[in-house]
């Protein structure tokens, strides 16, 4: 009958030991929880959440009913500890307790629960949540209390409530894309490529002034209209001598009357041109993109001329080239479709020197550097700060690059190797 109280006491320890480990992995798995997964939940409905997301509102009344519970479950516990220390071992076990008690606590009670909490918190909290709240009613006043003194402690160590960053950056949110999002690759990419947009200007992916296919509209009127039935273009700049002198954009739809489809269809005349023809839209070459896809959308145009500071035309932007960055290609094999390369043999490329080098590192998967030149042949240049007068080899990074032929001043064809 002696050992009853002494095995109640080891009982109840044990009691006391469950629930210190209770309100030690609510603590973690609250502090743990997702908020943007929660928000979720809590618009789904879930009652766990909605239960999670009310007692987070205020973390510091939530702290407070947890570490009242926990201190006085520890504070109990090493109390019958220490009964039952000098029961067995006299005044050593007033010494001896607490240290074995510690121990114990410190692995059964904190460390063990607090981890397993921290690999799955949303079913623990949205369980202890349930517990928490009523016992926040409970001991609300010991815990307002609390809270009161505390509060006024850290005041001047915590941030107002304006200044507190609740949004994700552009960068988080990337990470978060990257690695917390689960979604296929493709659905993980057009999401990277809508928050690179802001990364990327208008002069990164335009079609350069030296590309442009526009009509001319002093050359002569059969050559014109061959070259406006052969276009692959539906949208054409039409300009006077040069391009700079630009005077408006054409539309090939609105050829359809003077299209030979029977004997009363209409000769097309420079006129007929000029009439049909949009006024230009112009933009600054620094445009980002996510600013350019909203202009696009205001002023209802698929086509800009990027202009530089001095009001040159630098290239041609389109809609379809912004939506690219975010879809992709619009072809499925994009590096066989360009045909600025060409796969040798050896495993290297033969690349035209003024291939765009975005283009260059979408097709291939590289990474030459794109934050100064545009194209291959000003990468190169810039890297050796003259035009060579002979072909020559050097290394950039990762890649052997060797000029197959230098013309006018510009290196028309490289041959690269990737080495890392």
């Amino acid at each position: 009958m002696q050992e009853l109280p002494d095995l109640l006491l080891l009982g109840l320890i044990l009691l006391l030991t469950l629930l210190s480990a209770f309100f030690s992995s609510s603590e973690t798995a609250m502090i743990g929880l997702n908020r943007y997964r929660l928000r979720h939940l809590v618009k789904e409905k879930h009652a766990g959440a909605r239960v999670a997301n009310r007692l987070l509102r205020r973390p510091d009344r939530l702290l407070g009913v947890i570490l009242l519970g926990n201190n006085l479950v520890n504070f109990m516990a090493a109390s019958l500890a220490t009964v039952i220390g000098i029961h067995f071992f006299g005044d050593a076990g007033v010494v001896l307790a607490p240290v074995v008690l510690t121990v114990y606590f410190l692995i059964f009670a904190e460390v063990a629960p607090k981890t397993i909490a921290a690999h799955a918190p949303e079913p623990i909290a949205f369980t202890a949540g349930f517990v928490l709240e009523p016992l926040l009613r409970l001991f609300y006043p010991v815990v307002w209390f609390i809270n009161s003194i505390s509060n006024f402690i850290v005041k001047p160590f915590t941030p107002r409530e304006e200044d507190r960053q609740h949004d994700l950056s552009p960068e988080e949110l990337r990470t978060v894309v990257n690695e917390g999002v689960r979604l296929h690759d493709q659905g993980q990419n057009m999401l990277l490529g809508v928050l690179d947009l802001e990364n990327v200007t208008v002069n990164d992916i335009m079609v350069p002034r030296n590309e442009i296919i526009g009509v001319d509209i002093d050359d002569d009127i059969g050559d014109i209209i061959n070259q406006l039935a052969n276009s692959q273009h539906t949208r054409l700049p039409v300009y006077k001598e040069t391009i700079n002198n630009m005077i408006g954009v054409l539309h090939l739809r609105r050829l359809g009357r003077f299209l030979p489809k029977s004997s009363s269809s209409e000769p097309l005349t420079r006129a007929d041109l000029l009439q049909l023809t949009e006024e230009p839209y112009y933009v600054p070459e620094g445009t980002p993109l996510h600013t350019q896809l909203i202009n696009f959308q205001k002023e209802r145009k698929r086509i800009a001329l990027v202009v530089d500071e001095y009001g040159d035309v630098d290239g041609i932007v389109t809609m379809e080239d912004i939506l690219e960055e975010i879809v992709g290609e619009f072809t499925t094999d994009f590096a066989a479709s360009m045909p600025e390369f060409v796969l040798q043999e050896d495993g290297s490329y033969l690349i035209d020197g003024l291939a765009v080098l975005r283009d260059i590192n979408r097709a291939l998967g590289w990474e030459l550097p794109t934050s100064g030149p545009k194209t291959l042949n000003g990468l190169v240049l810039e890297h050796l700060e003259a035009i060579p007068e002979n072909n020559l080899c050097l290394k950039l990074d990762d890649y052997l690059i060797e000029t197959m032929q230098i013309k006018d001043n510009v290196i028309k064809s490289l041959k690269i190797t990737r080495v890392g």
